[in-house]
């Protein structure tokens, strides 16, 4: 059977229902939690995880021996936050319950750059949404949650609409810089509200 072959009846069987309880199941830990937008969790297609499963490293070699085990994110979550201060306390109430094997605050590397923030962790599935009918080859073993917020997530989600998939190729100078302008309004924007929130209700937290 091809990959393709494989992941889809991973994915219609396993991954599917997985994310719609894994949903559910974020949704119960936060539901006494106060400014979240948004809290989703969903399988990676079938078109873009052959994609991905093609992926080759810059000396040209496959990046991925065994895709089927090695892809994290076959099933991301996200849970979307109102302020920037809201992500420490939403990810620190979600540690409690998850078992991570790799968290991370992603942050361009110079100051000078203008790209994707968010917090990422990879955890381990909690077991109690493991069907035990489910053939054990179609299980992952990870999930790959995010959590951000609003301006975090309406970045990323146009920075890769526009910056990884362009029509045509990729983008002039111009069109970059554009890009960087939009990012660094967002950034801003994201800290501002998050000091006017602070400030209305605890003084203290302003820096």
């Amino acid at each position: 059977m091809t990959i393709e072959g494989e992941y889809q009846a991973r994915h219609d069987k396993v991954l599917v229902p997985l994310a719609a309880s894994l949903s559910d199941l974020l949704a119960e830990h936060l539901g006494d939690q106060q400014r979240i937008d948004r809290i989703g969790a969903r399988a990676k297609s079938v078109d873009r995880f052959v994609a991905k499963s093609r992926n080759v490293t810059d000396q040209g070699v496959p990046k991925y021996e065994y895709p089927l085990a090695q892809i994290q994110d076959q099933i991301g979550a996200r849970v979307t936050v109102f302020y920037k201060s809201d992500v420490v306390r939403v990810r620190e109430v979600l540690m409690r319950y998850l078992r991570p094997v790799e968290s991370r605050d992603l942050v361009p590397a110079s100051e000078w750059e203008f790209g994707y923030f968010g917090w990422h962790s990879v955890c381990l599935f909690p077991a109690e949404l493991i069907m035990p009918d489910w053939p054990a080859e179609h299980v992952p073993n990870f999930l790959e949650l995010q959590v951000k917020t609003l301006f975090q997530h309406a970045w990323s989600e146009a920075n890769h609409d526009l910056g990884y998939k362009p029509e045509g190729g990729g983008l002039i100078s111009d069109q970059n810089r554009m890009l960087a302008f939009a990012s660094a309004q967002a950034w801003g924007a994201d800290r501002a509200f998050d000091e006017l929130f602070c400030g209305l209700h605890d003084p203290a937290k302003v820096s």
